[in-house]
Protein backbone atom coordinates (compact mmCIF):
# COMPACT_ATOMS: atom_id res chain seq x y z
CA UNK A 1 0.00 0.00 0.00
CA UNK A 2 1.23 3.51 -0.76
CA UNK A 3 1.94 6.00 2.01
CA UNK A 4 -1.52 7.56 1.69
CA UNK A 5 -3.21 4.14 2.12
CA UNK A 6 -4.03 3.79 -1.55
CA UNK A 7 -3.92 0.29 -3.01
CA UNK A 8 -1.17 -0.07 -5.60
CA UNK A 9 -2.58 -1.61 -8.79
CA UNK A 10 -0.60 -2.62 -11.89
CA UNK A 11 -2.08 -3.51 -15.28
CA UNK A 12 -0.67 -6.15 -17.61
CA UNK A 13 -1.93 -5.26 -21.09
CA UNK A 14 -3.80 -2.10 -22.05
CA UNK A 15 -4.85 -2.75 -25.63
CA UNK A 16 -3.10 -2.41 -28.95
CA UNK A 17 -4.54 -1.09 -32.18
CA UNK A 18 -7.85 -0.15 -30.58
CA UNK A 19 -5.94 2.12 -28.21
CA UNK A 20 -4.28 3.80 -31.18
CA UNK A 21 -7.60 4.23 -33.01
CA UNK A 22 -9.03 5.92 -29.94
CA UNK A 23 -6.32 8.56 -29.62
CA UNK A 24 -8.37 11.25 -31.35
CA UNK A 25 -11.23 10.51 -28.95
CA UNK A 26 -9.14 10.72 -25.80
CA UNK A 27 -8.39 6.96 -25.74
CA UNK A 28 -11.11 6.09 -23.27
CA UNK A 29 -13.90 5.72 -25.82
CA UNK A 30 -12.17 3.02 -27.89
CA UNK A 31 -13.64 -0.44 -27.60
CA UNK A 32 -10.61 -2.35 -26.34
CA UNK A 33 -11.45 -3.73 -22.90
CA UNK A 34 -7.96 -3.17 -21.56
CA UNK A 35 -8.71 0.52 -21.64
CA UNK A 36 -11.58 -0.04 -19.24
CA UNK A 37 -9.06 -1.48 -16.77
CA UNK A 38 -6.83 1.56 -17.26
CA UNK A 39 -9.78 3.98 -16.99
CA UNK A 40 -10.88 2.49 -13.68
CA UNK A 41 -7.44 2.26 -12.06
CA UNK A 42 -6.50 5.78 -13.16
CA UNK A 43 -9.76 7.30 -11.95
CA UNK A 44 -10.21 5.77 -8.50
CA UNK A 45 -9.13 8.02 -5.61
CA UNK A 46 -8.33 4.96 -3.47
CA UNK A 47 -5.93 3.46 -6.04
CA UNK A 48 -2.34 4.24 -6.96
CA UNK A 49 -2.17 3.11 -10.60
CA UNK A 50 1.50 2.24 -10.41
CA UNK A 51 2.35 0.53 -13.72
CA UNK A 52 1.39 -0.77 -17.15
CA UNK A 53 3.19 -3.78 -18.62
CA UNK A 54 3.20 -4.22 -22.39
CA UNK A 55 5.20 -5.95 -25.09
CA UNK A 56 6.00 -2.98 -27.31
CA UNK A 57 8.26 -0.47 -25.49
CA UNK A 58 7.16 2.61 -27.43
CA UNK A 59 3.43 1.90 -27.23
CA UNK A 60 3.65 0.90 -23.59
CA UNK A 61 5.50 4.11 -22.73
CA UNK A 62 2.90 6.15 -24.58
CA UNK A 63 0.03 4.47 -22.76
CA UNK A 64 1.76 4.83 -19.40
CA UNK A 65 2.38 8.54 -19.99
CA UNK A 66 -1.23 9.07 -20.97
CA UNK A 67 -2.49 7.43 -17.77
CA UNK A 68 0.19 9.01 -15.58
CA UNK A 69 1.91 5.78 -14.59
CA UNK A 70 5.12 3.82 -15.24
CA UNK A 71 5.88 1.57 -18.21
CA UNK A 72 7.44 -1.90 -18.10
CA UNK A 73 8.02 -4.59 -20.71
CA UNK A 74 8.75 -7.42 -18.25
CA UNK A 75 6.31 -8.64 -15.62
CA UNK A 76 9.08 -9.74 -13.26
CA UNK A 77 10.71 -6.28 -13.32
CA UNK A 78 7.40 -4.59 -12.56
CA UNK A 79 6.58 -6.93 -9.66
CA UNK A 80 10.01 -6.50 -8.11
CA UNK A 81 10.14 -2.72 -8.40
CA UNK A 82 6.51 -1.76 -7.75
CA UNK A 83 5.31 -4.57 -5.38
CA UNK A 84 1.64 -3.97 -6.24
CA UNK A 85 -1.27 -4.88 -3.97
CA UNK A 86 -3.22 -6.12 -7.01
CA UNK A 87 -2.31 -7.07 -10.56
CA UNK A 88 -4.99 -6.60 -13.21
CA UNK A 89 -4.53 -8.71 -16.35
CA UNK A 90 -6.21 -7.98 -19.68
CA UNK A 91 -4.52 -9.72 -22.61
CA UNK A 92 -5.70 -11.30 -25.89
CA UNK A 93 -8.13 -14.10 -25.07
CA UNK A 94 -5.81 -16.97 -25.97
CA UNK A 95 -2.79 -15.38 -24.28
CA UNK A 96 -3.85 -15.53 -20.63
CA UNK A 97 -1.97 -18.53 -19.25
CA UNK A 98 1.71 -17.52 -19.08
CA UNK A 99 1.23 -14.06 -17.57
CA UNK A 100 -1.38 -15.32 -15.10
CA UNK A 101 0.89 -18.15 -13.97
CA UNK A 102 3.85 -15.79 -13.53
CA UNK A 103 1.88 -13.48 -11.26
CA UNK A 104 0.43 -16.37 -9.24
CA UNK A 105 3.82 -17.99 -8.73
CA UNK A 106 5.18 -14.64 -7.56
CA UNK A 107 2.40 -14.62 -4.95
CA UNK A 108 0.57 -11.41 -5.92
CA UNK A 109 -3.22 -10.92 -5.72
CA UNK A 110 -4.73 -10.70 -9.19
CA UNK A 111 -7.82 -10.01 -11.26
CA UNK A 112 -8.00 -11.66 -14.67
CA UNK A 113 -10.30 -11.23 -17.61
CA UNK A 114 -12.50 -13.98 -18.92
CA UNK A 115 -12.01 -16.56 -20.26
CA UNK A 116 -9.67 -17.97 -17.63
CA UNK A 117 -7.95 -20.04 -20.35
CA UNK A 118 -9.11 -22.23 -23.24
CA UNK A 119 -8.49 -25.71 -21.80
CA UNK A 120 -9.07 -27.43 -18.49
CA UNK A 121 -5.47 -28.63 -18.05
CA UNK A 122 -4.19 -25.06 -17.94
CA UNK A 123 -7.10 -24.00 -15.74
CA UNK A 124 -6.24 -26.77 -13.26
CA UNK A 125 -2.62 -25.65 -13.16
CA UNK A 126 -3.56 -22.03 -12.44
CA UNK A 127 -6.04 -22.87 -9.70
CA UNK A 128 -3.71 -25.39 -8.07
CA UNK A 129 -0.80 -22.93 -7.99
CA UNK A 130 -3.05 -20.21 -6.57
CA UNK A 131 -4.42 -22.56 -3.91
CA UNK A 132 -0.91 -23.61 -2.81
CA UNK A 133 -0.01 -19.97 -2.24
CA UNK A 134 -3.42 -18.85 -0.93
CA UNK A 135 -3.46 -16.14 -3.60
CA UNK A 136 -6.42 -13.77 -4.01
CA UNK A 137 -7.50 -14.79 -7.53
CA UNK A 138 -10.53 -13.05 -9.09
CA UNK A 139 -12.11 -13.15 -12.55
CA UNK A 140 -14.15 -10.40 -14.19
CA UNK A 141 -17.63 -11.77 -14.81
CA UNK A 142 -18.92 -8.21 -14.73
CA UNK A 143 -22.42 -9.06 -16.07
CA UNK A 144 -23.31 -10.11 -12.52
CA UNK A 145 -23.06 -6.47 -11.44
CA UNK A 146 -25.60 -5.02 -13.87
CA UNK A 147 -28.61 -3.51 -12.11
CA UNK A 148 -31.17 -5.70 -13.96
CA UNK A 149 -29.19 -8.82 -13.00
CA UNK A 150 -29.09 -7.75 -9.36
CA UNK A 151 -32.87 -7.19 -9.44
CA UNK A 152 -33.45 -10.61 -11.00
CA UNK A 153 -31.22 -12.22 -8.40
CA UNK A 154 -33.14 -10.52 -5.61
CA UNK A 155 -36.50 -11.62 -7.06
CA UNK A 156 -35.32 -15.23 -7.22
CA UNK A 157 -33.73 -15.23 -3.74
CA UNK A 158 -36.81 -13.72 -2.09
CA UNK A 159 -39.14 -16.25 -3.71
CA UNK A 160 -41.05 -13.88 -5.98
CA UNK A 161 -40.62 -16.26 -8.92
CA UNK A 162 -41.36 -19.39 -6.90
CA UNK A 163 -39.89 -22.69 -8.05
CA UNK A 164 -37.93 -22.05 -11.25
CA UNK A 165 -39.12 -23.87 -14.36
CA UNK A 166 -36.98 -22.53 -17.21
CA UNK A 167 -34.33 -19.93 -18.05
CA UNK A 168 -33.13 -18.67 -21.41
CA UNK A 169 -30.02 -16.73 -22.42
CA UNK A 170 -29.51 -15.27 -25.89
CA UNK A 171 -26.46 -13.20 -26.80
CA UNK A 172 -25.07 -12.49 -30.24
CA UNK A 173 -22.83 -10.08 -32.08
CA UNK A 174 -19.73 -9.87 -34.23
CA UNK A 175 -16.49 -11.68 -33.52
CA UNK A 176 -13.55 -13.51 -35.04
CA UNK A 177 -10.90 -15.93 -33.83
CA UNK A 178 -8.74 -18.77 -35.04
CA UNK A 179 -10.12 -21.00 -32.27
CA UNK A 180 -13.05 -23.16 -33.48
CA UNK A 181 -14.98 -22.70 -30.22
CA UNK A 182 -14.15 -19.07 -29.50
CA UNK A 183 -17.75 -17.87 -29.24
CA UNK A 184 -18.58 -20.61 -26.76
CA UNK A 185 -15.48 -20.19 -24.57
CA UNK A 186 -14.71 -16.47 -24.64
CA UNK A 187 -18.21 -14.98 -24.96
CA UNK A 188 -20.88 -17.45 -23.88
CA UNK A 189 -18.87 -18.06 -20.70
CA UNK A 190 -20.93 -15.09 -19.50
CA UNK A 191 -24.07 -17.07 -20.32
CA UNK A 192 -23.04 -20.14 -18.35
CA UNK A 193 -21.94 -17.98 -15.44
CA UNK A 194 -25.18 -15.99 -15.45
CA UNK A 195 -27.45 -19.02 -15.67
CA UNK A 196 -25.73 -20.72 -12.75
CA UNK A 197 -25.47 -17.47 -10.78
CA UNK A 198 -29.23 -16.95 -11.02
CA UNK A 199 -30.63 -20.47 -11.28
CA UNK A 200 -28.13 -22.74 -9.53
CA UNK A 201 -25.83 -25.50 -10.78
CA UNK A 202 -26.30 -27.02 -14.23
CA UNK A 203 -26.61 -30.79 -14.06
CA UNK A 204 -26.19 -31.64 -17.75
CA UNK A 205 -26.03 -30.10 -21.23
CA UNK A 206 -26.87 -31.02 -24.80
CA UNK A 207 -25.57 -28.94 -27.70
CA UNK A 208 -25.93 -28.19 -31.40
CA UNK A 209 -23.36 -26.08 -33.24
CA UNK A 210 -22.83 -24.91 -36.80
CA UNK A 211 -19.79 -23.81 -38.78
CA UNK A 212 -21.80 -22.91 -41.90
CA UNK A 213 -20.33 -19.37 -42.10
CA UNK A 214 -16.72 -20.56 -41.72
CA UNK A 215 -14.23 -19.68 -39.03
CA UNK A 216 -15.28 -22.32 -36.54
CA UNK A 217 -18.50 -22.99 -34.65
CA UNK A 218 -19.65 -19.39 -34.58
CA UNK A 219 -23.28 -20.15 -33.74
CA UNK A 220 -24.53 -22.63 -31.15
CA UNK A 221 -27.56 -23.73 -29.17
CA UNK A 222 -27.28 -25.48 -25.81
CA UNK A 223 -30.01 -26.95 -23.61
CA UNK A 224 -28.97 -27.16 -19.97
CA UNK A 225 -30.82 -29.01 -17.22
CA UNK A 226 -30.43 -27.59 -13.73
CA UNK A 227 -30.02 -29.59 -10.55
CA UNK A 228 -33.26 -28.04 -9.24
CA UNK A 229 -35.20 -29.63 -12.12
CA UNK A 230 -35.56 -26.50 -14.27
CA UNK A 231 -34.51 -26.58 -17.92
CA UNK A 232 -33.07 -23.88 -20.12
CA UNK A 233 -31.56 -22.70 -23.37
CA UNK A 234 -28.42 -20.83 -24.34
CA UNK A 235 -28.10 -19.42 -27.86
CA UNK A 236 -24.88 -17.66 -28.80
CA UNK A 237 -23.42 -16.39 -32.06
CA UNK A 238 -20.75 -14.35 -33.79
CA UNK A 239 -22.99 -14.24 -36.89
CA UNK A 240 -25.11 -11.36 -35.64
CA UNK A 241 -24.52 -7.74 -34.60
CA UNK A 242 -24.16 -5.93 -31.30
CA UNK A 243 -25.88 -3.01 -33.04
CA UNK A 244 -29.22 -4.84 -33.03
CA UNK A 245 -31.72 -3.83 -30.35
CA UNK A 246 -32.31 -6.62 -27.83
CA UNK A 247 -29.13 -8.42 -28.88
CA UNK A 248 -28.98 -9.82 -25.34
CA UNK A 249 -31.96 -11.25 -23.47
CA UNK A 250 -32.38 -13.33 -20.34
CA UNK A 251 -35.79 -14.71 -19.36
CA UNK A 252 -36.40 -16.63 -16.15
CA UNK A 253 -39.74 -18.27 -15.40
CA UNK A 254 -41.01 -19.70 -12.15
CA UNK A 255 -44.29 -21.00 -10.79
CA UNK A 256 -45.12 -17.56 -9.33
CA UNK A 257 -43.71 -15.14 -11.88
CA UNK A 258 -41.33 -14.20 -14.66
CA UNK A 259 -38.46 -11.73 -14.99
CA UNK A 260 -36.72 -10.49 -18.14
CA UNK A 261 -33.34 -8.76 -18.57
CA UNK A 262 -32.86 -6.79 -21.80
CA UNK A 263 -29.43 -5.89 -23.18
CA UNK A 264 -27.77 -6.53 -19.79
CA UNK A 265 -28.18 -2.98 -18.48
CA UNK A 266 -31.12 -1.58 -20.44
CA UNK A 267 -34.27 -2.87 -18.74
CA UNK A 268 -35.62 -5.29 -16.14
CA UNK A 269 -39.25 -6.41 -15.92
CA UNK A 270 -41.17 -8.63 -13.52
CA UNK A 271 -44.67 -10.05 -13.88
CA UNK A 272 -46.48 -12.10 -11.28
CA UNK A 273 -48.14 -15.21 -12.71
CA UNK A 274 -51.51 -14.39 -14.24
CA UNK A 275 -51.02 -10.63 -14.03
CA UNK A 276 -51.08 -8.31 -17.02
CA UNK A 277 -49.63 -5.56 -14.85
CA UNK A 278 -45.89 -5.76 -14.25
CA UNK A 279 -42.98 -3.88 -12.73
CA UNK A 280 -40.06 -2.48 -14.68
CA UNK A 281 -36.73 -0.78 -14.08
CA UNK A 282 -34.87 1.46 -16.52
CA UNK A 283 -32.10 3.90 -15.64
CA UNK A 284 -33.38 7.40 -14.89
CA UNK A 285 -32.35 10.53 -16.71
CA UNK A 286 -29.29 11.24 -14.56
CA UNK A 287 -28.43 7.61 -13.79
CA UNK A 288 -25.57 7.08 -16.25
CA UNK A 289 -23.80 4.71 -13.85
CA UNK A 290 -26.46 1.99 -14.22
CA UNK A 291 -27.21 2.77 -17.86
CA UNK A 292 -23.71 2.09 -19.22
CA UNK A 293 -22.44 -1.46 -19.71
CA UNK A 294 -18.82 -0.51 -18.98
CA UNK A 295 -19.83 0.62 -15.49
CA UNK A 296 -20.70 -2.95 -14.52
CA UNK A 297 -16.94 -3.36 -14.27
CA UNK A 298 -16.71 -0.36 -11.94
CA UNK A 299 -19.31 -1.98 -9.66
CA UNK A 300 -17.36 -5.23 -9.66
CA UNK A 301 -14.18 -3.34 -8.75
CA UNK A 302 -16.00 -1.69 -5.83
CA UNK A 303 -16.80 -5.13 -4.41
CA UNK A 304 -13.40 -6.57 -5.31
CA UNK A 305 -11.34 -3.88 -3.59
CA UNK A 306 -13.56 -4.03 -0.51
CA UNK A 307 -12.89 -7.77 -0.30
CA UNK A 308 -9.15 -7.33 -0.87
CA UNK A 309 -8.82 -4.65 1.80
CA UNK A 310 -10.74 -6.76 4.33
CA UNK A 311 -8.99 -10.08 3.75
CA UNK A 312 -12.08 -11.66 2.19
CA UNK A 313 -12.47 -13.98 -0.80
CA UNK A 314 -13.00 -12.34 -4.21
CA UNK A 315 -16.64 -11.53 -5.06
CA UNK A 316 -16.16 -13.66 -8.20
CA UNK A 317 -13.45 -16.24 -7.61
CA UNK A 318 -11.38 -17.58 -10.51
CA UNK A 319 -13.01 -20.95 -9.82
CA UNK A 320 -16.03 -19.50 -11.66
CA UNK A 321 -13.80 -19.32 -14.74
CA UNK A 322 -12.92 -22.98 -14.31
CA UNK A 323 -16.59 -23.89 -13.91
CA UNK A 324 -17.73 -22.24 -17.15
CA UNK A 325 -14.84 -23.86 -19.03
CA UNK A 326 -15.97 -27.21 -17.67
CA UNK A 327 -19.47 -26.47 -18.99
CA UNK A 328 -18.08 -25.39 -22.36
CA UNK A 329 -16.05 -28.58 -22.76
CA UNK A 330 -19.13 -30.63 -21.81
CA UNK A 331 -21.09 -28.82 -24.54
CA UNK A 332 -18.35 -29.59 -27.08
CA UNK A 333 -18.43 -33.28 -26.14
CA UNK A 334 -22.20 -33.28 -26.38
CA UNK A 335 -22.09 -31.88 -29.90
CA UNK A 336 -19.31 -34.21 -31.05
CA UNK A 337 -20.90 -37.32 -29.51
CA UNK A 338 -24.54 -36.43 -30.12
CA UNK A 339 -25.60 -37.05 -26.53
CA UNK A 340 -26.41 -35.30 -23.26
CA UNK A 341 -23.34 -34.87 -21.03
CA UNK A 342 -23.53 -34.74 -17.23
CA UNK A 343 -21.49 -32.30 -15.17
CA UNK A 344 -19.80 -32.85 -11.82
CA UNK A 345 -21.35 -30.82 -9.03
CA UNK A 346 -19.57 -27.53 -8.17
CA UNK A 347 -17.36 -27.74 -5.09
Amino acid sequence: MSADQKLKVALIGAGGSAFDRGRSEGFRSAGNWGQQHARIWEGRPDVDFCAIVGRNPERTKEKAEFYGTKAYTRIADMLEQEVPDLVSICLPNQGHFDATMEVIQAGFPLLVEKPLVFNLKEADQLLNEAAKRNVFFAINFNHRFAKPVELADEAIRTGRLGDLTFATWRFGGEGSSDHPHANLIETQCHGFDMLEHLCGPIESVMAEMTDKTGGGYRTLSITPRFENGAVGSLIGTYDSSYAYPDTHRVEINGALGRCVIQDTVKKYTFHAAGSEIGESWEAGYFNDADREFHRTFDRHVDALLHALRNGQAPPVDAEAGYRVLLLAEAAIRSYEQGCRVKLPKPI
